[in-house]
């Protein structure tokens, strides 16, 4: 779902058991990384260690639960390994992302960013905008197999139309999740959709065929929950759309010509291009494109036209226009503004790892396992594992690995179909991962669309409902699929 190329490392990949462990010392940096989390957020406005608290809390996380490994003999080249693993498989994300910062400064002064924002205003009504939006995103994703794609390209668009329309942010952040999510579950070309079954022992297209029965109500409610919202937005961007589009048009050399860009690059994820090599061709296609279409804003930025691009990619980019809501819009980090959404991953997999090294995540998930004794309890405790998991270890692939290694026999016991379990890993696992601040995709989408997880949460409608929905069915008894017994 992501873009990592760690698919075939994570459904390897061993677990961590340690017979010395019990559950509630598992639990013990869980529960401090949770105290700490809260009171940064609640108490110190996410600042009580500064602007890295949430990175500094998390390795003080690690060094608590490093504590409880030593005094459980886990020794201390264990949990470096762990940690060397988990960093090793977020070695691709990160590049993406330094090249998603990059791509926004280049798509900004090339002037692919506000060409799609001056022809998305012409189409996009506020009274349409976030279904649309949604639907935009989710046949993006199922085209391309990536949620993390399609953030980077129409997610990026799709935001600042709907901040020029005057929709709050974390509306339309959760409305390109949800689209973005929905498609990037249900693609064959999604690495998540083929990790799932592959851990639950059935085949991909009757993964997808079975996972529709849960996932089709859950994008129809979001779909229209989102049109129920939209009709009663209140939106300052009718009034302002005429003066915005004469601001752009000015300020920019805008032409259709600019949408070659993003279109050469979803074309080249389509012919299953590596996500660095298409990333990196969208930056030097715009590079090209700012020269040619943007003179005179590249001659705002720097006398070279090489140091203006080199700028636009780097650090702090800002186009100034005579209207405040563009400005803010028209403004791009480079690489550099990804730095704390690094920092935030890799200090998570520090976490992660050690927690693993540790043990811990098994015995966790253990206990879950044994205190399943119905059909339900063994969907719910599924759910809450991988759910757990995304919080725990900070990274999507363990919470399908993990859970899908551990429940598989547990299911096979209780007569269910592989794709029951399957089922259960995506809508619990892939699509929560985004819900969780430092967890590798919230990370991500956060830094990427520039809209916190806490803004876009409760308008994430179809991530945190499509555990519900499982449960639901898995409560009601429909659609569980049965194995079929052999005749002897």
């Amino acid at each position: 779902m992501s873009d990592h190329s760690t698919n075939e490392h994570r459904e390897n990949e061993h677990i961590v058991a340690n017979k010395e462990l019990n559950l509630l010392e598992a639990l013990i940096p869980v529960v401090l990384l949770m105290a700490m989390l809260a009171y940064n957020i609640f108490f110190a406005d996410g600042e009580w260690f500064g602007e890295y608290s949430n990175q500094i809390i998390l390795l003080v996380g690690g060094v608590f639960a490093a504590i409880v490994g030593f005094l459980n003999k886990t020794t201390f080249a264990t949990m470096i390994t762990e940690i060397y693993e988990n960093l090793k498989s977020v070695f691709v994300p990160i590049m993406i992302l330094f090249l998603v910062g990059a791509l926004a400064g280049t798509w900004l002064v090339s002037g692919i960013i506000p060409a799609m924002v001056y022809y998305g205003l012409k189409v996009l009504s506020p009274s349409i905008f976030l279904p649309a939006s949604i639907v935009i995103a989710a046949i993006i994703s199922i085209a391309t197999g990536s949620s993390w794609t399609t953030s980077a390209t129409v997610g990026i668009a799709l935001v600042g139309i709907g901040t020029a329309l005057g929709i709050p942010t974390g509306m339309i952040a959760g409305a390109v999740i949800s689209g973005a999510y929905f498609g990037d579950k249900m693609s064959p070309l999604s690495d998540t959709t083929n990790l799932a079954p592959a851990m639950a022992g059935t085949d991909l297209f009757t993964h997808i065929k079975y996972m529709f029965y849960t996932t089709g109500p859950t994008i129809l409610i979001t779909i229209i929950a989102f049109s129920i919202i939209s009709l009663n937005i209140d939106t300052t961007g009718n009034a302002d759309v005429t003066g915005l589009l004469d601001t752009i048009a000015q300020t920019f050399n805008i032409t259709p010509y600019l949408f070659i860009v993003p279109v050469a690059v979803i074309a080249l994820i389509l012919l299953k291009t590596k996500p660095l090599i298409a990333l990196g061709a969208g930056v030097a296609l715009a590079a090209i494109f700012a020269i040619i279409f943007q003179p005179e804003i590249l001659a705002t930025i720097s006398d070279s036209n090489v140091s203006a691009i080199i700028n636009s990619i780097l650090t702090d980019t800002a186009i100034v226009t005579d209207n405040e809501k563009l400005n803010e819009l028209f403004s791009s980090g480079g690489m550099n503004g990804m730095l704390w959404t690094i920092y935030l991953i890799c200090c998570a997999m520090v976490f992660g790892g050690i927690m693993d090294g540790i043990g811990a995540l098994s015995r966790i998930t253990q206990s879950l396992l044994s205190v399943a004794k119905s059909v339900f309890g063994l969907f719910s405790s599924t759910v809450l594992s991988c759910i757990g998991l995304n919080v725990i270890a900070s990274d999507q692939y363990l919470a399908l690995v993990i859970p899908g290694k551990m429940f598989k026999k547990a299911y096979q016991d209780r007569g269910l179909a592989p794709e029951n379990l399957s089922r259960t890993l995506e809508d619990s696992g892939t699509v929560t991962s985004v819900l969780i601040p430092w967890n590798t995709c919230g990370a991500y989408q956060s830094g990427v669309l520039g809209v916190s997880v806490s803004e876009y949460f409760v308008f994430a409608i179809f991530n945190w409902l499509s555990p519900i929905m499982t449960l639901i069915f898995a409560g009601f008894n429909i659609k569980i699929r049965q194995l079929v017994k052999k005749e002897s």
